[in-house]
């Protein structure tokens, strides 16, 4: 499964290179010794999670029904539209974060707000492809592994869980 959650994303113009670019700048600061092999790593565990594989399967599929107008309205107007009040999109994706703790909460509203990297071009694609859940799922996927890093340099996970 995991295999085709890679594919998927990369299906949406996502590569993990991208997502593990923003694992590294976010733990960098704080395990100077990082690289990029292991924000890779990281992301590699949190995809082998059967939660995460099915928020992701879930969030990727409504972007894709968006886009191809499958949706009843007003859920389809919202969606395509990106409201801001909508929220569905953050609470799927905190189901990602939840994955290793409130470290991983607080880095994704980091990256929610911020938009950092592929998730900023992401959220500024809406004319070419809906990315309402997407962004944010792949914010939910760098901060879920940059807290499994922050775990795992303080000897809170051990990698045999993973």
């Amino acid at each position: 499964m995991k295999e085709k959650i890679i594919s998927e994303l990369k299906g949406r113009g996502i590569a993990l290179d991208k997502i593990s670019e923003i694992v590294f700048t976010l733990q960098t600061p704080y395990f100077p010794y990082l690289t990029m092999e292991d924000c890779h790593e990281a992301i590699g565990a949190v995809l082998k999670k059967r939660e995460v594989q099915h928020a992701i399967l879930t969030g990727l599929a409504l972007d894709v029904l968006a886009e191809k107008d499958m949706l009843p309205e007003p859920l389809l107007s919202i969606i395509k539209n990106d409201e801001s009040l909508y929220g569905i999109d953050e609470i799927l994706a905190l189901a990602i974060t939840n994955v290793y703790g409130s470290i991983g909460l607080t880095s994704f509203g980091y990256l929610d707000k911020t938009k950092m990297g592929i998730i900023g071009e992401l959220n500024n694609v809406k004319h070419r492809q809906v990315n309402t859940f997407t962004d944010d799922l792949v914010a939910a996927i760098a901060a879920a592994a940059s807290a499994r890093i922050a775990h795992s340099a303080r000897g809170d996970i051990a990698a045999s869980e993973d």
